[in-house]
């Protein structure tokens, strides 16, 4: 095992699943890749970018989620693991595919949070989605809400 993706999504439990991907890692001299995919952006869906004003709270935005990316990548390394963090645009499921094969990625480290099934058929579900496109080990962590 070379390299571990752990998917993050800014909820206040996803240091969980950092420090998870971090004992695997510590184990097999793997590499983790920190990686969050963000909303497309409007002009992505097909809808105008907008005001001025939307654009530069996305871009705020995007810059906050980098940021938060980064530190996680720092905190890793602090703990002797090799580490790279990415930010990247698309839908989320689809685009952890492309990363991940693109990547040579080993091991997903993904959350799962208890959702009525109300929320689920309405959002999905990235843990299903992803068990039943991808091939690739997947390790679900149970998340707090």
């Amino acid at each position: 095992m070379k390299n571990i993706l752990v998917a993050l999504d800014f909820n206040p439990s996803s240091q969980i699943l950092t420090d998870k991907a971090a004992q695997i890692a510590a184990r097999f001299n793997a590499k983790v890749w920190v990686v969050h995919v963000a909303a497309p952006d409007p002009a992505f869906i097909g809808y105008e970018a907008g005001p001025q004003f939307i654009r530069e709270e996305r871009a705020t935005e995007l810059k906050n989620e980098h940021s938060h990316l980064q530190s996680e990548k720092a905190r890793l390394e602090a703990l002797g693991i090799q580490a790279e963090s990415l930010l990247v645009q698309g839908p989320t499921v689809e685009t952890l595919i492309e990363e991940a094969e693109a990547l040579q990625i080993d091991l997903f480290v993904i959350g799962h949070h208890q959702h009525g099934f109300l929320y689920r058929a309405w959002l999905g579900d990235t843990a299903e989605d992803l068990m039943r496109k991808t091939e690739i080990p997947l390790m679900v962590v149970p998340l707090p809400l």
